[in-house]
């Protein structure tokens, strides 16, 4: 049950505070409620969209407000889940949110007073429930990836993620002008990644995948695998983004190699259809795609363009980008309903999966042509295991693997593996 405060005990920032403390209530009540309806089988976003359509009375700051609230409940994870919806959602609340705010209306005086510091408000909540534990949050502790600090990506799930951008080349003046003039605050992480923060609306201001790309931090660091395949390219150099999704790497490929053949594809043909118009405002105008499985052995995956009609079963290809399909776990910071309702299971199921995917795809490569894998998973059975497998099954040597860790950045945490064919 939570227990609300006396107005005597504060200043809130509701002048009429019963009206305030009544309205802060019935969030804190629907949130609870539309938490026991989730069951986690569409993402939250989708989830909350649906739910808001078909009720009309909540108006926008009602909507952020309740969207808030359940975004934080999912951020705690596995910890504490002995404990009520409701004493779980206040607890969330606290650590989520670094100043009091108008949270404040929901606690009693028994609670600290809230601090910036989120180690504090850690030990706060430690010392209140002696069953909670920052690691439980994220308790597949002994499936990270090497490097990775089990208790502050644990406690690094409680943040809410920044927006990342990339600066196009020739780029970095035009973009940095803009956002100053919007007065949008960002802070430049290298001379083409900025922060910003994450409810940034920068559509109506950025000429986006023109001038600047939306990408996590740890994927831009991608930029590093493929320049160390710069001094080897030829003018015909053919790169296959064979996992392409939305074409951020293909496009981050495009602005490092420059001089490339790209051919994409993906198993979902809708996803190829977006990542044409993105292509588009890229200026990516010559390129291959077509749709495939590259789950299924053997399988004859047809390449299609406006030109003509190959078989990518006849080629050999200088660079494969291998963007596997994965648990996601390292973006689950975004997601954070999606670590609430991991299975364990699932995560074999993912590995089948990549291990098909790169059986089907390395055969393809040229002798001396490169393999770069990349997850954005933490687990090591996705990540180092994998590399593992590549060396025992494939005449490949490795030339880097490194697990970027974002976690201490308010970013992603990914995974690159670089191979080259001997």
């Amino acid at each position: 049950m939570i227990f609300l405060k006396s107005h005597a005990c504060e200043t809130f920032l509701f002048k009429n505070f019963p009206l305030g403390l009544m309205r802060f209530q019935s969030y804190f009540n629907t949130a609870v409620s539309l938490i026991k309806l989730y069951d986690g089988k569409i993402p939250l976003v989708h989830f909350l969209k649906q739910y808001f359509s078909q009720h009309k009375k909540y108006g926008s700051k009602d909507r952020k407000f309740i969207t808030h609230l359940c975004y934080c409940y999912y951020r705690i994870g596995y910890a504490a889940k002995q404990l009520s919806v409701e004493e779980r959602l206040k607890i969330a609340i606290y650590l989520c949110n670094a100043t009091a705010e108008d949270w404040h209306i929901l606690f009693d005086e028994n609670w600290n007073e809230w601090s910036n510091d989120i180690n504090a408000r850690i030990d706060c909540i430690q010392k209140k429930y002696p069953i909670f534990f920052i690691q439980d949050i994220f308790p597949w502790k002994d499936e990270l990836s090497k490097t990775i600090d089990a208790k502050a990506f644990a406690a690094s799930h409680l943040i809410q993620p920044d927006l990342f951008l990339r600066i196009r080349p020739h780029k970095e003046k035009i973009v940095k002008a803009k956002l100053e003039a919007s007065q949008i605050p960002f802070q430049p992480i290298t001379d083409t990644c900025l922060a910003l923060p994450n409810t940034s609306k920068i559509d109506s201001i950025i000429d986006l995948d023109k001038e600047a790309v939306v990408q996590d931090y740890s994927s831009q660091q991608i930029k590093e695998f493929l320049q160390l395949i710069t001094y080897n390219l030829q003018p015909t150099t053919q790169l296959w983004d064979c996992c392409a999704a939305s074409g951020g790497k293909s496009i981050l490929a495009k602005d490092v190699l420059q001089n490339i053949e790209l051919t994409v594809s993906d198993v979902r043909s809708s996803i190829l259809q977006n990542l044409k118009q993105r292509f588009e405002k890229a200026g990516i105008k010559k390129y291959n795609s077509f749709v495939a499985d590259l789950s299924i052995v053997n399988g004859q995956w047809p390449m299609v363009n406006s030109q003509n009609k190959s078989e990518i079963s006849n080629q050999k290809l200088d660079i494969i980008l291998c963007d596997a399909p994965c648990s996601g776990s390292g973006t689950w910071g975004r997601t954070p309903e999606q670590l609430y309702f991991f299975n364990e299971e699932k995560l074999n199921e993912y590995v089948a999966l990549q291990q098909k995917i790169i059986s089907n795809t390395i055969p393809y490569l040229k002798k001396d042509g490169y393999f770069l894998y990349i997850t954005c998973s933490v687990f090591k059975k996705e990540n180092e295991e994998n590399v593992a497998f590549i060396q025992r099954q494939f005449n490949l040597q490795l030339i880097k693997q490194e697990v970027l860790i974002g976690y201490d950045k308010k970013a992603d945490s990914m995974f690159a593996a670089l191979f080259k064919k001997e």
